[in-house]
């Protein structure tokens, strides 16, 4: 079972490979809201949803969200890294990108899907999980209300 609504937003430390950025630590996310992106290079799905990403990136970011990406392996080659480093690039992946080769982040996360966004807000408790096609349709509403740009009901 994934985490739980509140639940603190879990260490991104012991991924294998960073790309777009050096590792990201919990003082570099410290008083923003966070959203977790998991994804598989063998997934289509996580592939359509990746421009949807950068829509937010260029949206939302200023606002003060920030947005990291973990690449959990699904199969033997989806750990191939150049292969993730060549889908970075050809998909246009914007954001700082952990390959979690060891899934040593997915299992703090508990996590079991790609794609899967977990939305934590600016003191770092999860507000939002979702996961499968439709997760990014679903989580956008949370994120404008966790960045106050829309009112809760």
């Amino acid at each position: 079972m994934p985490l739980r609504m509140d639940a603190p937003l879990p260490s991104l430390e012991g991924g294998t490979d960073w790309f777009n950025s050096p590792p990201i630590t919990e003082e570099d996310l410290k008083g923003h809201p966070v959203l977790i992106h998991y994804w598989a290079i063998s997934c289509g799905i996580c592939k359509e949803s990746l421009p949807d990403l950068n829509r937010w990136i260029d949206e939302y970011g200023p606002k003060g969200l920030k947005i990291i990406s973990v690449h959990m392996p699904r199969q033997e080659s989806d750990t191939d890294v150049a292969e993730v480093k060549k889908a970075i690039d050809e998909y246009e992946v914007r954001q700082p990108c952990v390959v979690d080769n060891w899934h040593t982040i997915t299992d703090r996360f508990e996590n079991k899907y790609v794609p899967a966004l977990y939305l934590f807000d600016a003191d770092h408790k999860m507000r939002h999980f979702q996961a499968g096609e439709k997760a990014i349709k679903m989580t956008e509403p949370v994120v404008q209300r966790v960045l106050g740009l829309t009112q809760t009901v």
